[in-house]
């Protein structure tokens, strides 16, 4: 083996070992986007694989957590059009709306009973997540579930900084919206015990 391969090769050791360190998070942030545990593990994996094989891609030194976040995030943002895709076309043929659809689509249900308060209140923040159109989405992702800087976020999402804060406003005004009856109504009720 020549010293040139042996010196590829090793870089892509090393990144790849940097690039573990980064699974939880990548997890955490899919586990927001589709929801459910599996799939979130083969959108981790799938980020994991494409990063492995564009690594030479990746300028070392910068940041490796944004940059594999943009790929999770653009294979997400492929796969919901596809899928998207998908069910316009099989709804063709079907009397009901692609809206119809999506409000058939069973929504996660919370937990265990010990932990139903808890559960009620991330069912419901995930619910509301899922209303909000994914440009607003985002950003309450990676900056307020992900721990994002502005910067990163920006970089991720492949937009200037102020675009983010403008997203990210607008983005928590219309969860807070959504929120709101939930609220009130946990307000009230704690108010009278």
């Amino acid at each position: 083996m020549a010293g040139g391969e042996k010196s590829k090769i090793g870089e892509r050791e090393k990144f790849s070992h940097e690039a573990v360190t980064y699974l939880d998070h990548l997890y955490r942030v899919a586990l927001y986007l589709v929801k459910e545990s599996d799939q979130a593990q083969d959108f981790v994996q799938e980020t994991y694989v494409r990063a492995l094989g564009s690594y030479e891609q990746f300028t070392p030194g910068s940041n490796m957590k944004a940059w594999l976040t943009r790929i999770l995030n653009n294979f997400f943002v492929d796969n919901f059009h596809r899928r998207k895709r998908w069910v316009s076309a099989s709804l063709v043929n079907s009397n009901e709306s692609e809206a119809e659809y999506w409000e058939s689509v069973p929504a996660d249900n919370p937990g265990p009973e010990g932990e139903i308060l808890l559960k009620e209140l991330d069912s419901k923040i995930t619910d509301a997540l899922k209303k909000i159109p994914e440009e607003y989405r985002m950003p309450i992702i990676l900056v307020d579930m992900g721990d994002f800087s502005y910067a990163e976020t920006a970089e991720v999402l492949s937009c200037p900084v102020g675009t983010v804060r403008s997203r990210l406003s607008r983005g928590r005004s219309m969860l807070h919206t959504l929120l709101r009856g939930y609220i009130d109504q946990n307000e009230k009720a704690r108010k009278e015990k």
